[in-house]
């Protein structure tokens, strides 16, 4: 049984995606164990609590240093003891220690199929901005393993999705979500957990 640890900074639409397919059998052989945010008010803590998945917040703010808040996340993901750590609309810089201890055993999902509007400042709907603004016809969304860069990571697997005329940043958001994000998230965890890769 894959131990799963999620870690989100919103709304939660990935983790709800992931809460779903484990209780459909979409993904298989896998137990979510915790929800993490730095974000005390994001809904997906909500999220959580509703499928009784343990939820905890942790926010930098409440930390003299980052170096603390660093410690604290670390020691929050040693205490659930995850075989992956999967980044969900997470905004939060991943420490260091954290990758170099769970090196190939984090995961994240990016809006974009890269190495296209990737790295440093691009995310949420940035990336949906910069796509339609160089007008661009075919966007996505990438699941890779988490290293030390940004978006860096080696790819585990990619969908298409089709710009169409008249889109604006958040209608191109929410159909990259349901026609990507939503289906290679749980497919990679799904793979990650059978052994596929």
């Amino acid at each position: 049984m894959l131990r799963v640890a999620v870690c989100v900074s919103g709304g939660g639409t990935n983790l709800q995606a992931i809460i779903d397919a484990v209780q459909n059998g979409v993904i298989t052989n896998t137990e979510i164990v915790g929800v993490f945010s730095n974000n005390p008010n994001a809904y997906a803590l909500e999220r959580a609590k509703s499928a009784g998945i343990q939820a905890v917040s942790c926010s930098p703010k409440e930390y003299a240093t980052r170096d603390e808040f660093n410690k604290a996340f670390l020691n929050q993901m040693d205490a659930w003891n995850p075989d992956l750590i999967v980044l969900a609309g997470f905004l939060v810089i991943i420490p260091p220690a954290l990758i170099k201890k769970y090196e190939n055993k984090i995961i994240n999902i990016h809006p974009s199929l890269i190495p296209s509007f990737c790295g440093t400042g691009f995310y949420g709907l940035k990336v949906h901005e910069e796509a339609l603004k160089r007008g661009v016809k075919v966007t996505g969304a990438t699941v890779h393993f988490v290293d030390e860069g940004t978006d860096t990571g080696r790819i585990i697997n990619q969908k298409a999705v089709y710009i169409e005329e008249g889109d604006t940043p958040e209608v191109l958001q929410r159909r990259v979500m349901e026609q990507a994000e939503w289906v290679i998230l749980p497919k990679a965890i799904n793979d990650i957990a059978n052994h596929i890769i």
